[in-house]
């Protein structure tokens, strides 16, 4: 059933369009063979992926610092698997991880595709909790910035998803209104639910089906959006 009365989609970037596991999996690959660490890839992420989704929570939450994100992360990740290494080691990775990650540009299936054909029958937008620094390098890199009539980040506007500054600083960027808006994400709690609370419907992107209790449009691949929009 096809959403009526919209004209503008605000995407969220990272784990949405723009694959973050497989690219952060390259920069990291990258980067310790350049530091000359040996010990397997495979467990370091396994061990950093729920880490580093937990320190986003808090940065989402105000709780930590950009820097202690970007620390913490790595320090727990390095401790968890028992491998001792200098704190000037493991900042040095940090700042090579911030550069080498816009450098890999795998999309999510069917991004493209779907971008191509939404472009030409609504207003694109990104909202993203993403650094600054490095969101428009990955959609560049990726060849997709031109889609978008707008990029909102949260440093741009000084609060993170779900806070309704964001969607407000948004909207107002792009020349949108809520009731004319659709937001498609893959957190329920700061994509999702935040938007929905500043009046844009919500589809929620969960391919895994993490959060199979709650009341908004779920899809589980980019392709199902033409369903609806």
């Amino acid at each position: 059933m096809k959403l009526t009365n919209i004209n503008h989609i605000f995407f969220d970037l990272d784990h949405t369009l723009w694959d973050f596991d497989k690219n952060s999996e390259l920069a990291f690959r990258e980067i310790f063979a350049n530091q000359k660490l040996e010990f397997d890839i495979d467990e370091f992420l396994e061990a950093y992926v729920p880490i580093n989704f937990r320190y986003w929570e808090l940065y989402r939450n105000n709780s930590v610092s950009k820097e202690a994100l970007r620390y913490g992360r790595l320090k727990e990740s390095f401790d968890a698997l028992k491998f001792e290494t200098l704190d000037s080691t493991i900042n040095e990775i940090a700042d090579d991880y911030i550069k080498y990650l816009p450098n890999n540009n795998h999309l999510l299936e069917g991004s493209v595709e779907v971008l191509d054909y939404l472009s030409k029958n609504y207003m694109l937008h990104i909202i993203t909790n993403g650094f600054e620094e490095i969101q428009q390098t990955k959609m560049r890199n990726s060849g997709i910035h031109e889609y978008f009539r707008s990029i909102t980040t949260s440093e741009d506007a000084g609060v993170k998803k779900p806070h309704p500054q964001i969607f407000k600083k948004a909207l107002e960027k792009g020349g949108a209104l809520p009731w004319n808006s659709v937001m498609i994400g893959d957190n329920l709690e700061a994509d999702i639910i935040g938007a929905a609370n500043y009046g844009l419907k919500p589809i929620l992107i969960d391919p895994a089906n993490k959060f199979p209790e709650h009341d908004y449009l779920r899809i589980e691949k980019l392709k199902e959006l033409l369903i609806y929009l």
